[in-house]
């Protein structure tokens, strides 16, 4: 009986399989991202629009050192305690939580004094000579407020990491709703109170909804150390009986610095990205398209902070699949079987394009209403979304395959498919944005497709060096493809028929609300039929989407 109430506990933490742990990790983190959506409608109604390219940029810098300080150490950690645990080195596997808690201290602690010494000068780096918008002190004042999550973040990133070393996906998964559900709360009813009750400054309601991002971390740090208490015990356990050999502390370091390096590179050259954006985007369209600078900043704000949040829904996926993909591909490659690696890598980019695919399609359909719905009505804003989506999808696409090269430790790999897409990137921005107003497209789109070609290159020299050194065959994963994309077309054409009949959208903000909804259920009802019937479903899934479909039937 007392097992019986162990197991019932809802404190006591489960191991995950691949394809669990997968669907855990990207429930979670799909829950944060539509909450990091949902709050957008009273938050965008709060700051409006200078607000918001005046938070894009604090949050864009803020990323980019979050990079720096903690972007690859959660995933290193996992990897490092996978590999121990697998191999049933115990004591390493502690020793790497405590030496990875000291680094992520030292990183986040070093990035902070930065920020806070350099904030004027990033901001004059980001603005230039440019006025007519928000200024650099705006800009250095809330660098500053947001600089303070990076004093806890990368603490944080350490307990999730091992977490999802030790294949317990649940706690860092819910981990994120706790800090996005605090941040949310900080970020609205904050903003709000500081411009609309207390009649403080635009800039300082923004610097009060940037402070949400610490605000949040805190909660989920003390979430995530209450689960660790209370499941010492299934952290002690010791499956294999091995003599383990002495690994020191430096080996330890190093070990972790290594594995990190890659990841850190990911996110900062995705961030370079945006950077690029940043620096060339506002200049660009004034210089080359004749946008006033207050329309510039608006479309950057679009870019940056409104249409990117529907992309983080795409990117959730692929990085709930990264995250239950690296401890047990890990696991893998240390067995050497090379068969689970090429089944892993297959099922993983499959199910990646199977939720993303028809996600993103209908996003762009429905971008009318959509954008309507939750911002009201703009006259860049549905252009923006219906072709910023494709962004989202190549750049899940890619990280999960830099991540997947990531498992194989081919650092000179990842170094050129990062450098190869930023390069492409900083060539085409400015380029395209001059190219397409001389063709008469939306200026803004140029900005959008170098982006596009800088992921695909990325991914494309990540898949050519997956298959030409490791073997990797994509044939299951092309199948798959081909059968989703026919899926998505019948949905498609399901919904262009209906909107004969049905409007796309409606100039009645709450009536996009119905309107979506109507369309998303149509367009998951044809889809997953289809799927089913042709057994596409079941394919990808295996076991585990046969075993629920049977338990609803």
């Amino acid at each position: 009986m007392a097992g019986r109430r162990q197991y019932k506990n809802s404190n006591t933490v489960k191991k995950s399989s691949f394809v669990r742990g997968a669907f855990v990790a990207t429930f979670g983190i799909v829950i944060t991202k539509i909450l990091g959506i949902l709050y957008v409608i009273p938050f965008h109604a709060i700051i409006g629009e200078k607000g918001g390219a005046l938070y894009g940029y604090a949050y864009t810098i803020y990323l980019f050192f979050m990079s720096l300080s903690s972007a690859g150490i959660p995933l290193a950690i996992s990897k490092v305690v996978s590999e121990y645990q697998t191999k049933g080195y115990y004591s390493a596997t502690k020793r790497t939580f405590f030496i990875g808690k000291r680094i992520a201290f030292i990183l986040g602690l070093s990035c902070f004094i930065v920020l806070q010494v350099f904030a004027s000068m990033l901001a004059k780096c980001i603005l230039g000579n440019l006025t007519g918008g928000n200024t650099i002190e705006d800009v250095s004042f809330v660098i500053r407020i947001i600089a303070t999550a990076v004093l806890i973040v990368p603490v944080l990133s350490i307990y999730r990491g091992y977490f999802e070393g030790h294949r317990f996906m649940g706690p860092p998964s819910f981990s994120q709703i706790v800090e996005q559900l605090a941040r949310v709360v900080v970020i609205v009813l904050g903003s709000f109170l500081t411009l609309r009750v207390f009649n403080f400054s635009l800039t300082s309601a923004v610097g009060v909804a940037v402070f949400g991002a610490t605000a949040g971390s805190i909660a989920s740090y003390f979430y995530l150390l209450f689960k660790l208490n209370k499941n010492k015990n299934k952290f002690n356990e010791k499956v294999l009986k091995v003599n383990e050999p002495i690994i020191t502390n430096k080996v330890i370091f190093k070990k972790i610095i290594i594995y990190a390096i890659p990841f850190v590179l990911i996110d900062i050259f995705k961030t370079l990205y945006n950077y690029v954006d940043m620096v060339t985007v506002v200049k660009g369209l004034v210089n080359y398209a004749q946008f006033s600078v207050s329309d510039a900043e608006t479309v950057m704000g679009m870019l940056s902070t409104w249409g990117a949040k529907f992309n983080m829904i795409i990117l959730a996926i692929s990085t709930g699949i990264i995250v239950s993909l690296i401890p047990n591909l890990t696991k893998t490659v240390v067995e050497k079987n090379s068969e689970d690696i090429n089944k892993k890598i297959n099922q993983a980019l499959s199910i990646l394009l199977f939720l993303t695919v028809p996600m993103t399609i209908g996003i762009s359909f429905l971008s009318s209403s959509l954008w309507t719905l939750f911002y009201g009505k703009s006259i860049y804003g549905p252009s923006v979304l219906s072709y910023c989506v494709f962004v989202g999808f190549v750049t899940g696409l890619f990280t999960t395959v830099v991540s997947i090269m990531q498992s194989f430790n081919d650092k000179k790999a990842v170094f050129i498919s990062l450098i190869s897409g930023l390069i492409v990137k900083i060539l085409l921005n400015t380029k395209l944005i001059s190219a397409f107003y001389k063709m008469g497209v939306p200026s803004y789109y140029g900005v959008i497709t170098a982006s596009i070609f800088a992921y695909l290159v990325a991914l494309l020299v990540c898949l050519i060096i997956l298959h030409t050194k490791y073997k990797v065959e994509y044939e299951e994963t092309v199948k798959h493809f081909i059968d989703i994309l026919c899926a998505s077309m019948l949905m498609m054409l399901v919904l262009f028929l209906i909107k004969f009949v049905v409007p796309i959208s409606s100039s009645v903000r709450i009536f996009n609300l119905f309107i979506v909804l109507f369309y998303a259920v149509v367009g998951e009802v044809v889809y997953f039929a289809f799927t089913y019937k042709t057994k596409t479903m079941q394919v990808i899934f295996g076991n585990s989407i046969n075993k629920y479909i049977k338990k609803t039937k």
